[in-house]
């Protein structure tokens, strides 16, 4: 593999003049020497009870562990030498001595998923590796460690290494000198070309399995060997996929003789053809009749590519629909298991074919139904897989679904016979980490989970798996999975990476589980987590975890899952366990990346609390276009269009220890800000204009004060009017912004250079959100009601239980008039009498609420924001905790302030 193009330093596991190997400061005379010394000492640690009882431990054999692991790199198992991994890659750190600083990076990124590394595993979500370059080149140096807690495909492994790679830094827009500087897009010089190191950890042992195999050299033998064992598999299992091309009278029933001793076929004289693949049809029953109505000849309309909405039973001509009819059962016997099922019945209805270079369909014949009769009736002669799914057997998990997962127990119901056989006799043959990864490549597409779907006119395009899911459709593409072997094995030579020399560390554990790692020793964090209920990865992940005989322990899992018993609280939970160990790893002022997809505010609320929580502080949230949209964004209104991209720090020591001597006290309120500041983009510009950093604004200075106080316990000193007037004594104000005075300077000279600055634009949902916006439109004139009420109902987007007062109401309360009935925003120092007038008026709808009785069906937000503050200043946890349980739980989940008092309270209540 060509490493010519690597700078920096270069690892120090590389073979030496002699063919020595080094590994983290050991010597080996071979490579082969390196594993089995590891090997060992794993082994030694598998049999310890205290190493096994490692949160998220996987569940799996020792030997079945071994077999996957490639210590000291990857075990498919808690990694018992990342100490020696941080000891000998990373870098102590050192308060008294560290200079380091980065503002968040604070540019939207767009990346395309159509990358040939991005799509050699269809792993169902992984951030482009060339979107998480940008950021470790902003965050870290060469030599640095990068840490991802949710590794997926270890995409974050593969960005630190090709961070070491000129072409791949180049192609992102970037310019690379030739002493190895970088520059941005306006030539200024912002990071060095080199390698980073990652430990990428993951729940899942498939998802760590295709982490080492993307961040590991692919052997130079891989290819010749692989092509030698699909040799040996076409010769065993080749007759399976053979179909007669135009068969002349007599040649049937001479191919269906032949099946006595399939292998002759090949050689019989017969006109045979290579099966590309074949469609099954679901089969229901008609409720009029009890005849059978086979989907594909009666509901499809093949010619405009469509599923009829209604159609007629072939037999007693009654109208159907697929809701009224169900499918038909039917019982055969199943070797791997030993007894008979009741599944859905399917009958092939299409074949596509090739003799030599040309294409056919036809209608499955005699000879197609009497070879797969013949396929099903014989046993297969490797072991298969035997695993009940999740081992449930039945009803297995939330992915699963009454119907056409009837019958479907074990793993193996999700193949057909022929392919089954065909994987385990390419399995049988080597299980090589590169072949697995093969294996594991074809081993969710060759399942009946791929449709047959019609798209741009044609039959047969597109299609696939659902993504997501574990979803049988009614027409099934049952692919010929000796060609998606020899595809996937082409793909991984043609996508073998230039930039990735060595393995990075790789753990199979839960995130929430920091005891392998030293406290402070990460340089940088991004983390791409589950979110809520999108994805079910320990259920979809099942398919490929069977082939490699490691599973998933979910017992820790951060998901939503009513099979699992989690709901929203239980996956905060989780995820602020796992906040915390990234918040123990990571070094003082170092930063973490949270990268978020979920289309639910009480997600979104969930990861910011857990963050917060953790001890985190949020500095900006940004946008990453994965410049494709899936299937849900296309389908689904409400779906969120681009991952959001949340970036906060950790504060450093000296801080910390100061504000907890000053907590509470309002020089601790603006020691809080100053260093919040110096952690908060300075200037932001696209297309020759300014961006208002949402941040810099006071409102939400406000409320990231108010957040750090109350996760530290500790009394707000300041009220919104008080803090608001402080800032403008305190800070220099530019565009409604607030800058440190050395920042101003910077942010003054580059205002020079654009045009005019971009405002934000605001979503009007609730009375916090009116004021936001009314604000934003006094500040650039005075307005009269009259301007202001039409351009008001067309922001307006209230939420059903909000109980919005009147925008006169909100005018009165929160801004002047002047003499000719014009609204405009007060000044600081008058500010103070509004709020007060405001306040008294809100706690006296929230003294109304408290009094009540049963649930809250329509109240006043900021009336509840401002009791839970009052309350909070009294120390009167209980009256937080027991209104907050009377409102709605999605209204507390997804509104961040609320959901901060009431988990913050609940802390306190229970203590």
């Amino acid at each position: 593999m060509a490493t010519t193009e690597v700078q920096g330093q270069l690892p120090s596991d590389v073979r030496g003049q002699e063919g020595q190997v080094e590994c983290l400061g050991l010597t080996f005379g071979s490579d082969e020497e390196r594993r089995a010394h590891f090997r060992e000492r794993l082994r030694e640690k598998l049999r310890d009870p205290e190493f096994r009882a490692i949160e998220g431990f996987p569940i799996g054999s020792d030997e079945d562990i071994l077999a996957l692991s490639d210590p000291p790199y990857y075990t498919a198992s808690p990694n018992p030498f990342l100490e020696e991994f941080i000891r000998h890659y990373g870098k102590p750190y050192d308060e008294a001595t560290d200079d380091y600083h980065r503002e968040p990076f604070a540019t939207d990124v767009s990346e395309g998923k159509y990358d040939p590394i991005y799509k050699l595993h269809p792993y169902p979500t992984k951030v482009p590796h060339r979107a998480i370059m940008r950021y470790i080149l902003h965050y870290i140096e060469p030599g640095d460690v990068v840490f991802d807690g949710f590794c997926g495909t270890g995409m974050t492994g593969v960005a630190a290494q090709m961070c070491g790679d000129r072409k791949s830094v180049e192609s992102l827009g970037y310019e690379v000198r030739e002493d190895g500087t970088i520059l941005d897009g306006d030539g200024q010089a912002f990071a060095m070309l080199g390698a980073r190191k990652a430990i990428l950890n993951d729940l899942s042992p498939a998802a760590t399995f295709i982490s080492y195999n993307y961040n590991t050299p692919l052997d130079a033998g891989f290819e010749r060997e692989a092509r030698q064992i699909l040799d040996g598999v076409e010769a065993e299992c080749g007759w399976m996929y053979l179909t007669l091309h135009l068969p002349e009278p007599g040649q049937v029933q001479q191919a269906i003789a032949l099946l006595e001793d399939p292998g002759r076929l090949s050689y019989s004289g017969l006109p045979l053809g290579q099966i590309n693949y074949t469609v099954w049809s679901d089969v229901f029953v008609c409720p009029t009749c009890s005849g059978e109505v086979v989907f594909w000849d009666t509901a499809v309309d093949k010619q405009a590519g469509t599923v009829r909405d209604e159609f007629p039973c072939p037999h007693c001509s009654t109208t159907l629909t697929k809701r009224t009819i169900e499918r038909s059962l039917e019982a055969c016997y199943d070797e791997i298991i030993d007894g008979t099922v009741r599944q859905p019945k399917q009958v092939p209805v299409l074949i596509s074919y090739s003799l030599g270079r040309k294409r056919f369909e036809k209608v499955p014949d005699r000879f197609d139904v009497a070879l797969l009769d013949y396929i099903q009736s014989t046993r297969t002669p490797h072991q298969v897989l035997t695993q009940p799914m999740l081992f449930k057997g039945v009803e297995w998990g939330d992915s699963w679904r009454a119907g056409y997962h009837t019958g479907i127990t074990h793993v193996h119901h999700f193949y057909s016979k022929r392919n089954l056989w065909t994987l385990a006799s390419f399995l049988a043959r080597g299980r090589k980490p590169s072949l697995l990864f093969s294996a594991t490549r074809v081993a969710g597409q060759i399942t009946k989970l791929y449709r047959f779907t019609y798209q741009s006119g044609v039959w047969g395009a597109g299609g696939g798996p659902l993504s997501g899911t574990l979803y049988v459709p009614s027409l099934i593409k049952e692919l010929a999975i000796h060609r998606q072997l020899q595809q996937a094995i082409s793909d991984h030579v043609k996508a073998r990476l230039r930039g990735v020399v060595s393995t990075n560390g790789i753990t199979t554990q839960s995130c929430s589980e920091s005891a392998l790692i030293p406290e402070s020793s990460i340089d940088y964090i991004f983390v791409d987590p589950p979110f809520g209920g999108n994805l079910m990865y320990s259920e979809l992940n099942f398919l490929w975890e069977a082939w490699l005989k490691v599973f998933t322990n979910n017992v820790p899992e951060a998901i939503e899952n009513s099979s699992q018993g989690k709901g929203i609280v239980e996956y905060q939970e989780l995820m602020e366990r796992c906040f915390q160990t990234c918040y123990h790893l990571l070094k003082p002022g170092r930063w973490i990346t949270v990268e978020f997809h979920n289309s639910q505010n009480r997600i979104w609320n969930s990861i910011q609390e857990a963050l917060q929580r953790a001890g985190f502080v949020v500095a900006d949230v940004r946008t990453l276009d994965k410049a494709k949209e899936t299937f849900k964004q296309v389908t689904a209104a409400s779906a969120v269009k681009q991952d959001l991209v949340i970036s906060a720090y950790k504060p450093r020591q000296a801080f910390a220890e100061a504000f907890e001597r000053e907590a509470g006290t309002e020089a601790g309120t603006w020691e809080f800000v100053r260093q919040h500041m110096e952690n908060l983009p300075v200037f932001i510009s696209s297309g020759g204009r300014a961006q208002v950093v949402a941040e810099r604004q006071n409102y939400l200075l406000y409320d990231r004060m108010v957040a750090y106080h109350i996760q530290r316990g500790a009394t707000i000193p300041l009220s919104a009017a008080e803090f608001y007037a402080g800032l403008k004594r305190h800070f220099p104000e530019r565009d409604e912004m607030y800058f440190l005075p050395q920042q101003v300077v910077e942010y003054d000279r580059k205002r020079l250079e654009v045009e005019d600055v971009e405002q934000l634009s605001l979503f009007v949902i609730d009375e916090k959100s009116t004021i936001q916006w009314l604000r934003a439109e006094l500040s650039q004139a005075p307005k009269t009601y009259q301007e202001l009420h039409p351009r008001f109902l067309r922001e307006l987007h209230k939420v059903q239980y909000e109980h919005l007062p009147e925008l006169g109401e909100i005018l009165e309360q929160n801004f002047l008039r002047d003499e000719r009935g014009q609204w405009y925003v007060p000044d600081p120092t008058k500010q103070g009498d509004l709020e007060q007038l405001r306040e008294r008026a809100l706690l006296r709808e929230f003294e109304s609420y408290s009094t009540a009785r049963g649930r809250l069906r329509v109240f006043r937000s900021e009336a509840i924001r401002a009791g839970f503050r009052a309350a909070w200043r009294a120390r009167d946890y209980k009256t937080i905790v027991s209104l907050a349980e009377r409102l709605p739980p999605a209204v507390v989940q997804e509104d961040p302030q609320l959901l901060m008092y009431y988990d913050n309270a609940s802390d306190r209540v229970q203590a």
